[in-house]
């Protein structure tokens, strides 16, 4: 089983105002930014530790802004070439279609009957347009599934939940209103799961 060093994105504006960001491409704040430099100076350290160099892993990100801007950041941290990473549109956050740029109030208020059935279903009932998380748990399992080396992976926080599924170390109930937290670093090795921040 491959080690993967998974880091969501920094914070960016809509994430500070609780909008639904899904596959909208918005770009890093100001605290995003200090926020990925952070996960890569925790990065550095965990390899140090473990006696790694950065030089033997993969680097792969989500193609979106500001998972592409967040691992380009933690490279930097490094100090390895910013731009010498895959993109891997599997690694993309979950669509939330219809709803992506309101918040959860607006939601509620727009279709109040389908977010009831969401808030209750969450791993299986998709937004209007969007996708469910049963639906980026296949596309992340497909993604584990090729991978041959130990990496580091700049994602969201839908595709942690979906990975931590996969990987069995959550339920879909237990997953889906789990905090990931930015600027940490969450390590899937074979010991299970752990998060350094």
């Amino acid at each position: 089983m491959p080690t993967i060093y998974y880091i969501r994105h920094g914070e960016t504006e809509w994430n500070a105002l609780g909008r639904l960001q899904g596959t909208q491409d918005v770009p890093l704040n100001e605290l995003g930014r200090r926020q990925a430099a952070k996960a890569g100076i925790i990065l550095a350290d965990l390899f140090a530790r473990d006696g790694r160099s950065e030089t033997s892993l993969e680097f792969v990100a989500s193609p979106l802004v500001r998972a592409r801007s967040t691992m380009e950041l933690v490279r930097a941290s490094l100090k390895l070439p910013s731009d010498q990473y895959a993109i891997d549109d599997r690694l993309r956050e979950i669509a939330y279609g219809h709803w992506e740029g309101s918040t959860l109030a607006q939601m509620q208020e727009k279709d109040p009957e389908l977010f009831a059935q969401r808030q209750t279903e969450k791993w299986t009932v998709s937004p209007p347009g969007g996708e469910s998380y049963v639906e980026v748990q296949a596309r992340v399992t497909d993604w584990y599934r090729q991978l041959t080396e130990d990496t580091v992976a700049v994602a969201h926080g839908g595709t942690a939940r979906a990975l931590m599924v996969a990987l069995g170390i959550e339920t879909s109930d237990s997953a889906a209103d789990l905090t990931i937290e930015q600027g940490a670093v969450y390590v899937f090795g074979e010991a299970g799961l752990s998060k350094y921040s």
